[in-house]
């Protein structure tokens, strides 16, 4: 059972129209060494309009290649990877990606950066900066406009980024590792401006994360997946609506269930105590 989430507006502008993606038995080959080696196998996932889905897993199980193939910079797989039913085969305007390392130009103002995202679009220059100055509001830098890349927080430089990857109103906003990087403090901090940011958008988004809380604490639903070759292993519900508490006792006692999953001996038990109505799909 999804939960309900509380009314998102969308910034000026428009949301974006829907944003359902569809995954159907991808499978993901490299050749290394000669020999080919599967990275991903058998994946089939969807993903509904609007919806926050995280993904998480141990290191090597194919979460960021799973990612770079969905916003479109590796189409050599096998399988069918559909947003609002077109195939995805190259890199397009609706679909945003925000990585670990912020990548904003060090030259460039904290506007001139996210203004940026809009060169090739057919925005009329004449709107870019009221479009600019909203997702600067929207990830509430106000009044660092002008502010250089070095003169930001690392968790302000983080919220530039994913201002910069919305300013096109992406139907789907890809996250790897998106705060990885930022101390403990900033990144519940960043983490609180996420879950804002989702309420107040209205893109889907599918974020990659290696920290089993921050998947609980954001996603509507979280993927695990297993590695060797990478395939989802069963898929969690978080039935909980959004602002979330952090206290709620179904984080925790997903957390502990997710973890038991994630850190069992290969092929041995996994201590995994399962909670009714959250089966795999």
């Amino acid at each position: 059972m999804i939960h309900e989430v509380l009314a998102r507006p969308a910034p000026t502008g428009g949301p974006a129209a829907s944003g359902a993606l569809a995954v159907r038995d991808l499978h993901k080959s490299f050749t290394i060494g000669g020999a080919a080696r599967t990275v991903l196998e058998n994946i089939n996932l969807d993903i509904r309009p609007g919806e926050f889905v995280s993904i998480v897993g141990a290191s090597g199980c194919g979460k960021s290649t799973l990612l770079r193939l969905i916003v479109g910079l590796d189409d050599d797989y096998r399988g069918e990877i559909r947003l609002d039913g077109e195939r995805i085969s190259t890199t397009s305007l609706d679909r945003g990606i925000v990585f670990q390392d912020h990548r904003l130009f060090p030259w460039m103002t904290l506007e001139q950066n996210i203004e940026l995202a809009l060169l090739n679009t057919e925005v009329p220059k004449a709107r870019r900066g009221q479009i600019v100055a909203e997702h600067i509001a929207l990830v509430n830098l106000t009044g660092f406009e002008k502010a250089y890349p070095h003169q930001l927080s690392g968790g302000m430089a983080q919220r530039a980024a994913i201002a910069r990857a919305l300013v096109t109103e992406p139907k789907l906003l890809l996250l790897d590792e998106p705060l990885g990087a930022l101390d403990a403090l900033t990144r519940v901090r960043v983490q609180n401006e996420l879950q804002r940011i989702w309420m107040t958008q209205r893109s889907t988004m599918l974020m990659v994360t290696h920290d089993v809380e921050e998947a609980l604490y954001l996603g509507d639903r979280v993927v695990v997946m297993a590695p060797d070759p990478g395939r989802i292993r069963r898929i969690v519900e978080v039935d909980l609506p959004h602002p979330r508490d952090r206290a709620a006792p179904l984080l925790h006692r997903l957390k502990d269930e997710i973890l038991a999953e994630l850190t069992a001996a290969p092929g041995g038990p996994s201590n995994l105590v399962h909670l009714p109505g959250r089966e795999a799909r």
